[in-house]
């Protein structure tokens, strides 16, 4: 998570949301992403999606079923789809996100009979310095 954390505040310092992801498989860092929404002009370039695309690509397949997602936020409906979709094996995460979140809050995706795949979830994995990140980031901007 840590790893994560350090793309959140790449991403804060590049004026994104401090969203950071680590893609790991069998202990190694196989991606990383960040937010990277503005830079790109990319409305689906969340820290997830950047870090699951560049794995996919690493690795050649868009199954990920032997890898861990490390989030430093509750993944939104799309990056839970998209969890779904590559077969993550395990998803960590820091801060829920009652507002956006589509795990443990809103749609709860993987517990849906729609959805095909559902990782092991583990939640509050870096969560205070998780949310302070967010915190601090929102705060300076209002």
């Amino acid at each position: 998570m840590s790893v994560a954390l350090d793309e959140a505040r790449e991403a804060a310092r590049a004026g994104e949301v401090p969203v950071g992801a680590v893609v790991t498989r069998g202990g190694e860092i196989v991606a990383r992403g960040r937010n990277r929404m503005r830079d790109g002009s990319d409305p689906t370039a969340h820290a997830e999606m950047v870090a699951l695309r560049a794995a996919a690509e690493v690795l050649g397949t868009s199954r990920l079923d032997q890898c861990d997602l490390w989030v430093t936020l509750e993944p939104c409906a799309m990056c839970a789809g998209a969890i779904a979709l590559a077969r993550v094996s395990r998803l960590y995460f820091g801060a829920g996100d009652p507002k956006g979140g589509a795990v443990h809050h809103g749609p709860r995706l993987f517990s849906q009979p729609t959805c095909h795949h559902a990782p092991d979830v583990y939640a509050g994995i870096g969560e205070e310095a998780s949310s302070a990140l967010l915190r601090d980031f929102f705060r300076e901007r209002r």
